[in-house]
């Protein structure tokens, strides 16, 4: 049977994209969802046996609200893969730049691309749900005069054609994915783990929890913080690392829990590679 994997956005999305990369070895079969709410929403009642989740981008920096629908969900992460975003400014065949009036795409799409859109400062930007979702509404509804932001993918698929390609600012732009399922598995061999914790307004409280995984030689390659909600000056911390040594790695959580607060791990797993279309 196939596995069938959850992604937010339509069919060309580059979370389509990412799940055929990370499954190439398996078939899949792509189940869309249109918001991330309700990615976790078919996961929660078993409608997808895993789920692709953008988690950060190299310029538009962390997807924040996913951070804290992770730690609730009582999901897992089970792996990660690093995709090459190039963004292609598309429309229905037969139209110039000079004839687009608006463009629709992801707020995280439109920050990638600010440079190109700086160049052609009549044009309309408007947030959308998906970079896909926008390429195929204007393929589906005939929209002339607007534009979408999307993969050469979609823009395929829904019959658009690329206006201008590559106008992503920065040339190196990737999206960091995670791969969540539900399931807890005993993975045998990890070397990256995901963990978020709380932390008092006081002085020194996460430099102790530095220096203690400074001690155990464990890398820290990723720290995000978020405010919590309801109690003042207090944070959760959303910390990725690196470790050889798992048993060490453990160590490390044990020396640092009576100084944190609900430390959660949120996944162990494989660090993942990065991809290059």
């Amino acid at each position: 049977m196939k596995k069938k994997i959850v992604i937010q956005g339509a069919q060309g999305a580059f979370h389509e994209i990412a799940a055929f990369y990370y499954y190439k070895d398996e078939e899949i079969e792509i189940v869309p969802a249109n918001t991330f709410k309700d990615l976790f929403k078919c996961l929660k009642k078993n409608e997808a046996d895993a789920g692709i989740m953008a988690i950060e981008n190299s310029i538009a920096g962390s997807i924040l609200p996913n951070y804290a629908m992770l730690q609730n969900s009582g999901l897992e992460i089970e792996g990660e893969i690093y995709l090459r975003i190039k963004q292609n400014l598309a429309a229905l065949p037969g139209q110039k730049i000079k004839d687009i009036k608006e463009v629709y795409s992801h707020p995280m799409a439109i920050m990638q691309c600010e440079k190109f859109f700086n160049e052609h400062p009549n044009i309309k930007l408007i947030d959308s749900v998906d970079t896909a979702l926008s390429a195929k509404e204007i393929g589906e509804k005939k929209l002339y005069g607007i534009a979408a932001i999307s993969s050469s993918q979609a823009a395929k698929k829904y019959g658009l054609e690329i206006l201008a390609d590559s106008i992503e600012t920065n040339k190196m732009n990737y999206t960091r994915f995670l791969i969540i399922s539900g399931k807890k598995e005993n993975r045998e061999i990890v070397n990256k783990s995901a963990i978020t914790f709380a932390l008092e307004h006081r002085i020194g409280s996460l430099s102790k929890i530095l220096s203690i995984f400074s001690f155990y030689d464990i890398n820290l390659t990723k720290i995000q913080s978020m405010p919590i909600i309801g109690k003042d000056w207090e944070y959760q911390f959303y910390v990725d690392v690196v470790f050889d040594d798992y048993k060490i790695y453990k160590n490390s959580l044990v020396a640092i829990k009576p100084f944190t607060s609900s430390l959660i791990i949120l996944g162990e797993y494989i660090k993942g590679n990065t991809i290059i279309e």
